[in-house]
């Protein structure tokens, strides 16, 4: 049967989707990562507007949900390709990630919330995400070849865009009609149905080498003699530097200098990352035009540069016209980051062996996830000293030199996704 005769409802859903065990996978990752759209407002708003938190406060609790992945990624890699089950390691992870939120409502309801308990919950939450995350390829790769591996990308980036878009949106109004704790019930119960899920994904996932030693340093070995993927992660580190001082303060101006309610804070960035689900949905056509090695600059280039818009609105504008430069900054660096992340975790997983994934996952982490809650701390530190708006305007410029990495590595040359022996 040609693609013609098939039913409309089959030539409307991707190929991939009509895989049992990668459409379970792909909805257990939908249903996630638009709870997590609701946290991500709901605990930074409510240390804001609940606990008094100010620009230094904000930079610790963003640091302690990162922290983790600088203190426990390389060691939870070496442990997760040990293991033969990287499903059931991820299963684990997300029920525990949904007590840890659902703590938070239940301290409030009895009057014992504090911002403490906050960063224990950020950073507890954030060491359960890297088991989560370093376990994730392995299983990617048993549910998709490597001629899919860029369409399957894009479905499950596409999926992190749509939560961009309604995740904001539906945050902002759980968190303005039912209070920021109470709508962290949402992420815990999208935690749950994700677990779900995953145990009925079959998959056969890769035999562990045997080894009596764990090989912490492999992955970041196999990285160094890499000259593709040491240089994307230090561009990716680069930039994420400079990103997280800028995300360590962007609320706090926009919600205190910019006068805005959260209600039209979640709106507004909702409405802006519409941007982000263009991005997924027209990123395969542009890599088969351009190639992929100068669609991966692109991305390197377009998420961070449109940044640079946040700190050219003030609050002495007309709200139109705030909500004007938000609308554009969001939407052209949620089309970047799309561009970005598809073709870079297609690169990183084509790059790298079954017995690597996850130290590999875990090194990559270990550095471009540790410099994060520097970045944050950094961002605080700033924005006590020299202001917030002037912090983001040097994070915005500062994270557009992480594409120069790319250069010496012959990126903008290549057209087709690398092949393991091409990198050693």
């Amino acid at each position: 049967m040609s693609v013609a005769e098939l039913p409309l409802t089959r030539r409307l859903i991707p190929k991939l989707l009509w895989e049992r065990a990668f459409r379970r996978y792909w909805t257990a990752q939908t249903i996630s990562l638009l709870g997590d759209q609701v946290t991500l407002l709901a605990i930074p708003l409510l240390a804001v507007l609940g606990a008094g938190a100010g620009p230094a406060q904000m930079g610790y609790l963003t640091a302690a949900g990162l922290v983790p992945h600088l203190l426990f990624s390389l060691l939870a890699g070496a442990w997760m390709d040990k293991l033969p089950y990287k499903r059931l390691s991820m299963i684990i992870a997300d029920v525990f990630r949904a007590l840890l939120l659902l703590w938070v409502p239940v301290s409030y309801a009895l009057g014992t919330l504090t911002l403490t308990q906050l960063y224990v919950v950020a950073f507890l939450t954030g060491t359960f995400s890297v088991i989560f995350e370093v376990s994730r390829n392995t299983l990617f790769a048993a549910l998709v070849s490597k001629d899919d591996y860029i369409p399957a990308e894009t479905l499950l980036n596409g999926a992190r865009a749509l939560s961009y878009v309604a995740g904001p949106s539906i945050g902002g109004v759980l968190i303005q009609v039912l209070s920021a704790p109470v709508a962290l019930i949402a992420d815990a119960v999208s935690y749950l149905y994700s677990a779900f899920l995953l145990k009925k994904v079959e998959a056969v996932e890769p035999a562990p080498q045997p080894s009596e030693k764990l090989g912490i340093g492999e992955g970041l070995r196999y990285i160094w003699h890499s000259l593709l993927l040491r240089n994307m992660l230090a561009g990716t580190t680069t930039l994420n530097l400079f990103n997280y001082m800028f995300s360590a303060l962007v609320l706090l101006y926009i919600s205190i200098d910019l006068h805005l309610s959260p209600g039209i804070i979640g709106l507004v960035i909702g409405a802006a990352s519409v941007g982000a689900l263009i991005g997924a949905s027209v990123t395969g056509r542009l890599v088969a035009k351009f190639g992929s090695g100068p669609m991966l600059i692109v991305g390197y280039v377009l998420f961070p540069a449109p940044l640079v818009l946040v700190p050219l609105a003030t609050g002495s504008q007309p709200t139109v016209v705030i909500i004007a430069l938000l609308f554009a900054a969001e939407f052209l660096s949620g089309f970047g980051v799309m561009v970005l992340d598809i073709l870079a975790g297609s690169f990183q997983i084509a790059a790298v062996p079954d017995a690597l994934r996850a130290r590999v996952a875990g090194a990559y982490r270990t550095v471009n996830y540790g410099i994060r809650p520097i970045g944050a701390l950094i961002g605080g530190a700033l924005g006590s000293s020299l202001g917030t708006r002037e912090t983001l305007w040097i994070s915005a410029i500062g994270a557009v030199a992480g594409a120069l990495w790319l250069l010496p590595a012959g990126v903008w040359r290549m057209r087709e996704l690398p092949d393991v022996v091409d990198q050693v």
